[in-house]
């Protein structure tokens, strides 16, 4: 699986990871939708550390298509509101 963090690059992260960043998304929607900023930023930034951790740097001179596209860990709540509904980010 392909995923682009926005401005950092894109990383190549092992189909077992995808249950836990699954997981991270949908308390994410959850945070969002509840109004807990501060836990909202939280999450954010465990889910964008979990892919760096966990997943495999691609070179910028390599493109491929990104299965999953993340948000910056700056996006402002009121964007995070418009991205993160329903079933998230990540598809279960």
């Amino acid at each position: 699986m392909i995923i682009r963090i926005m401005g950092e690059g894109q990383y190549r992260a092992p189909e077992t990871l995808c249950d836990e960043l699954n997981q991270i998304d949908n308390r994410i929607v959850d945070l969002v939708m509840e109004g807990k900023v501060e836990e909202f930023r939280k999450e954010l930034a465990k889910l964008i550390s979990e892919i760096k951790e966990k997943g495999e740097a691609i070179e910028a001179e390599e493109i491929l298509e990104s299965d999953i596209i993340v948000p910056p860990r700056d996006l402002s709540f009121e964007e995070a509101k418009a991205i993160f509904k329903g079933c998230g980010i990540i598809e279960d």
